[in-house]
């Protein structure tokens, strides 16, 4: 297929990486996922006694090497050669992803890199400002939402599948301080792109939103 672009944005919790894995997987496309990055910066930092700050790990970004591989089994991400696809999920990173990902240095990094898989591959990505700042000429621009109690109760049914012990209070109150902080950093915050196409998914099913998503790529391919 040709090399098309697929940009997915919107807050925490809106179900964009299981969407866009659906979809990928589908058209035989490479996903991207933005935010497993931003989590291994943050697991560098946290495993190195780093403080997540612009001044404390600006000067280590050299020191991070992240790899994506794609397996049957899905994403595997590699930081510095060592597979931290379940470690990224935990709450210490999830919480400093979302204190990393407002620090200039390492988004530019982290740009660069998703920039040079998008050149080469057919892609869908999906993050904060993919369509607003990574790929703004992307074929196709989506911004993906839920109602916060629909997302926070996605995201603790999630966790306690896999075997996370959390509470629902503990997980909105995750999800609004990153709705805040990802909307208010001043380098390129979360908002939906002028073109891109708005799904709100909280009455929806996956299976429903990945058919709606799936229909919208078939238009562009």
């Amino acid at each position: 297929m040709k090399k098309i672009r697929v940009a997915i944005d919107g807050p925490a919790g809106a179900g964009k990486s299981s969407i866009s894995k659906c979809a990928a997987k589908k058209f035989g496309m490479i996903y991207v996922d933005t935010g497993a990055m931003y989590r291994a910066c943050a697991v560098y930092a946290i495993e190195n006694g780093i403080e997540i700050t612009d001044e404390a790990i600006t000067p280590h970004l050299d020191e991070i090497e992240i790899d994506m591989s794609y397996s049957p089994d899905g994403q595997r991400i590699m930081l510095n050669g060592k597979d931290v696809t379940t470690r990224i999920r935990e709450e210490d990173a999830t919480i400093g992803s979302s204190k990393i990902a407002v620090i200039p240095s390492v988004r530019l990094k982290l740009v660069e890199m998703q920039r040079t898989i998008a050149q080469n591959n057919a892609v869908i990505m999906d993050g904060r400002d993919i369509g607003t700042h990574v790929l703004p000429d992307a074929e196709l621009k989506i911004f993906l939402t839920a109602s916060v109690a629909e997302r926070a109760k996605r995201r603790y049914i999630e966790m306690l599948e896999k075997g996370m012990k959390c509470e629902i209070s503990k997980v909105i109150e995750d999800i609004e301080f990153r709705d805040k902080n990802d909307s208010e950093r001043e380098f390129a915050p979360l908002k939906q792109a002028e073109d891109a196409i708005l799904i709100d998914t909280s009455d929806m099913s996956f299976e429903e939103v990945c058919e709606k998503i799936c229909d919208l790529i078939k238009e562009v391919i």
